[in-house]
């Protein structure tokens, strides 16, 4: 006697016997690089902070009286904390609220730039220091109008979101930590500033929230300039041939005058025409009667006051049109021809 399967090897058995399943394809992950920014989005993003540097440069040297150069040097994507272990702990670090979120962003200017600035505000030459003390409340104070210029010229180049920036107080690389989450992905925009003789980094960083709301505004803003900038549609022929130009007159047509009376023109003379008083004159479109007209005042210019439609001329008639059917007309203008 043949001894019955158990379950368990009744469903192998029915498995084994369906439909093979395809095998998976594993690929490995590395988790450091999701949510990067695409080459697109890092072209659009490089080409607005490039104009924003020539913006901050021109702004800052009309306000400081020295030439000045700002240019944008990379973009790149990391965490807080690797942010965090590369800075200086005496940097001009300068947190900004904007209105459309609640991620802050942050201005960094480094401690050799800040020197020459205050020197330069306090109206001085603006050489370079050698000295790298920590900044003291006045000289936050004095920066104060130097962050808010740039400030304005980061609301200009965002314009897109309608934004808003409420610049704070100069913050301790120490406490940036509490101002972002633990984990927060951030994008930094590091700069090169020359001033003075002083070249030093110019940063500023944004969370990545705000740069994805970034990115979509300017993606819609470019597909509305993009249709905007589409060439109007080009016009019927009837809306062509109603702008062409006609010549008009509205006068007495068909009226005789002898010879005689013709030589003895001259100015002052007044030529008697032989025509009723009551008469109408004539409309005429291309030396063509259109309607009868009187002449009329139409404030301080000339205008013709039209009674009726004159009857439509018959339209010509060729001499091979009394041709009978039977003929073919090329036939005739052929012999005719001949």
């Amino acid at each position: 006697m043949t001894p019955k399967p158990t379950s368990d090897e009744a469903k192998t058995g029915a498995r084994s016997s369906g439909p093979q399943s395809k095998p998976r394809t594993v690929h490995s992950c590395n988790f450091r690089y999701a949510g990067r920014l695409s080459n697109e989005n890092a072209r659009a993003l490089t080409a607005l902070h490039e104009k924003f540097a020539v913006n901050v440069a021109t702004s800052l040297e009309l306000y400081l009286g020295t030439s000045l150069q700002l240019k944008l040097l990379s973009l790149e994507q990391m965490a807080i904390q690797d942010y965090v272990a590369g800075m200086k702990s005496n940097n001009y670090v300068v947190p900004c609220t904007p209105n459309v979120t609640e991620s802050m962003l942050l201005v960094e200017m480094d401690i050799s730039l800040i020197f020459p600035i205050i020197d330069l505000l306090l109206g001085g030459t603006g050489e370079a220091s050698e000295q790298t003390r920590e900044l003291t409340e006045i000289d936050e104070e004095i920066m104060q109008s130097v962050t808010v210029l740039v400030v304005k010229q980061m609301e200009r180049s965002w314009r897109a979101l309608d934004l808003l920036l409420t610049p704070g107080r100069c913050t301790k690389p120490g406490m940036i930590q509490q101002i972002f989450q633990v984990n927060e992905k951030l994008v930094l925009l590091m700069f090169e500033m020359t001033i003075g003789g002083t070249t030093g980094p110019f940063n500023i960083v944004l969370p990545a929230p705000f740069v994805g709301s970034l990115l979509r505004h300017l993606k819609t803003a470019q597909a509305k300039k993009t249709s905007s900038l589409r060439p109007p549609p080009s016009p019927t022929l009837r809306e062509r041939i109603l702008e062409c130009d006609f010549t008009v007159a509205a006068d007495m047509t068909q009226m005789r005058v002898l010879v005689k009376d013709l030589i003895a023109l001259k100015p002052g003379m007044v030529l008697k025409m032989k025509a009723p008083v009551n008469k109408p004159g004539r409309l005429t479109v291309e030396n063509v009667e259109i309607f009868e007209a009187g002449p009329v005042r139409n404030g301080s210019r000339k205008a013709a006051q039209l009674s009726c439609r004159m009857q439509e001329p018959a339209p010509t008639k060729e001499w091979y049109d009394d041709v009978p059917d039977s003929r073919n007309k090329s036939t005739v203008l052929l012999e005719h021809a001949l």
